[in-house]
């Protein structure tokens, strides 16, 4: 290198421009200004920052110099630019678009200072044109010298800062260049930590936003309760796919409860510490799903008014759990096995792919395998999705679960509502037994909901449709016409009903354990009809 002691007025004044940056925190206003500053001297050409970067997609085919790189994974992005030509006055030297805009490290002057991490001085460009990328632009402007800097931190070369002067720097104004580039560095890289923590905050947000939606909507089923058989094998298919990263596809009539199966799977896996998002297929608008899914740019169509992550970026490092997925356009179905396949997502409006790591589960009350074959579902997604079926068994196979079940909600709206739990009797777990709940699980919950909301007497009721439907049909099917009874007939058997129950009680009317309670009378009832009766209980 060649430093001539010559003017050192190039910088212009430094500690200012030192002071102006240890201020800002932000790349778009710490990145212009550096360069502005630098190039206010009249004997400054072009001031330009390079930042080493993974390329963006086409970058490569449309860099200029693409056939002198050897490495596709990073190079050097122009990030700001500023200078003054004196051969065009309406040359705009800001933007960032020109056929220098990317440069392969190791490549030229600027792409060897990055691959070296050493500062480059040509004093005199006429005598070492082997660096000249553009030898006519350098005689039209005039151009003498150029001096170019590493952006280090920590041992890492962030960039490159070069200066293009008409004026050989002198030794003052070199080190000074070289001092700015070093706090240009640490600038930077306090920017893009400040940016990863402001990155991160804000995903935090986002999920804590989602978890508080999932909190509020969710239907709760509470964990998966039950010793029935066909549950007890769904529990052993959890225990065996959770621990690896296998998609899942649960299937089963609507209310079974697969979001809670979902729900168990994430919590046994290795990705609990990181979210379970939801996406409710069947809620997302047609025109909507690529936003909901991989998010938007601002401004990226009318109502986009921020940035917005989507669900599989929220999912990134946890579950993405798709509930109702049969209910995905076809369209929308190949962007799906896109992402599933490649680990990738773009945000509409933005250029940038973004890599995620997720694990699928799927739920569908669907046959989609019949789907497929009739071509309302993609084969190949099917395929992908389901990698581990797992079929719940609706309520009806499985009511010896329906007492624990009755128990675990009363115990819960009780609490909600603020009073002493209904006691389910065994009559009432008779009737709960003998409904055939099509809507399984989540039916029964609102079963017992309304039970709890109307039992202001503490006796639970229950009108549940199909059993009074039963009962109508016994009744018009009955083979022959029923024997009309006497008044006298009637209270006799009445009488005969009252003293079995008071027998079986131990003639103990009041209580749980009482024949009022057997009988689903009030215990003042019961007395009054034992008085007119003339039943003598013992």
């Amino acid at each position: 290198m060649a430093n001539q002691h010559l003017s050192s007025g190039i910088v212009g004044d430094p500690k200012r421009l030192l002071l102006e940056l240890a201020s800002l925190h932000q790349f778009s206003e710490l990145l212009p200004l550096a360069v502005q500053r630098l190039s206010e001297a009249s004997s400054v050409a072009l001031v330009r920052i390079w930042l080493t970067q993974p390329p963006l997609p086409n970058d490569c085919s449309a860099c200029r110099l693409a056939s002198e790189c050897s490495n596709r994974e990073r190079c050097l992005h122009l990030v700001a630019s500023s200078g003054r030509s004196v051969t065009d006055t309406n040359a705009n030297w800001q933007r960032l678009d020109g056929a220098f805009r990317r440069f392969p490290i190791g490549v030229r002057k600027v792409g060897q200072i990055a691959a070296t991490g050493q500062s480059l001085e040509v004093a005199n460009v006429e005598q070492d044109q082997v660096w000249v990328a553009a030898p006519d632009w350098i005689a039209a402007e005039r151009i003498t010298s150029f001096v170019g800097h590493p952006l280090i931190h920590r041992g890492e070369v962030l960039g490159v800062l070069g200066l293009f002067a008409r004026e050989r720097p002198g030794d003052s104004c070199f080190e000074w260049l070289r001092m700015i580039a070093d706090h240009l560095a640490a600038s930077i890289a306090n920017a893009r930590a400040l940016e990863e923590i402001n990155s991160l905050k804000k995903r935090l947000e986002q999920e804590n936003e989602y978890l508080r939606e999932e909190v509020q909507q969710a239907a709760m089923f509470g964990d998966l309760i039950g010793q029935a058989p066909a549950l007890q094998a769904v529990t052993r298919q959890i225990e065996l796919v959770a621990p690896t990263n296998a998609a899942v596809l649960i299937l089963g009539e609507s209310g079974t409860g697969k979001e809670v199966v979902a729900r168990e799977i994430h919590r046994l896996s290795r990705r609990a510490q990181r979210p379970l998002i939801k996406v409710n297929c069947a809620a997302i608008p047609r025109e909507l799903y690529e936003s909901e899914f991989f998010g938007h740019a601002k401004g990226a169509f009318t109502g986009a008014l921020r940035d917005r992550a989507g669900r599989f970026e929220l999912a990134d490092g946890g579950t993405l759990f798709l509930d109702e997925v049969g209910e995905i356009p076809l369209d929308m179905q190949a962007k799906l096995l896109r992402v599933l396949q490649e680990g990738e997502i773009e945000r509409i409006g933005e250029e940038r792919t973004r890599k995620i790591d997720v694990r699928i589960i799927a739920a569908t009350n669907r046959n989609l395998r019949a789907e497929s074959e009739a071509g309302r579902f993609r084969q190949d997604l099917f395929y992908r999705l389901s990698v581990f079926p797992m079929e719940l068994p609706p309520l009806r196979k499985r009511v010896e679960d329906i007492p624990l079940l009755a128990e675990h909600f009363l115990n819960r709206f009780a609490r909600q509502l603020g009073r002493p739990r209904p006691r389910l009797t065994l009559a009432n777990v008779q009737e709960l037994q003998r409904y055939d709940w099509p809507g399984n699980v989540r039916e029964l919950q609102h079963s017992l909901e309304r039970a709890c909301i109307v039992a202001a007497d503490g006796r639970l009721r229950f009108d549940l449709p199909t059993t009074a439907a039963k009962r109508q049909s016994e009744l018009s099917e009955s083979p022959s016409p029923q024997r009309i009874l006497t008044d006298e007939e009637l209270r006799s058997l009445e009488a005969a009903n009252i003293q079995a129950a008071l027998s079986k009680c131990h003639g103990k009317v009041y209580g749980a354990n009482g024949a009022a309670a057997l009988l689903g009378v009030k215990p003042t009832t019961l007395n009054s009809r034992i008085k007119s009766l003339g039943i003598k209980n013992a």
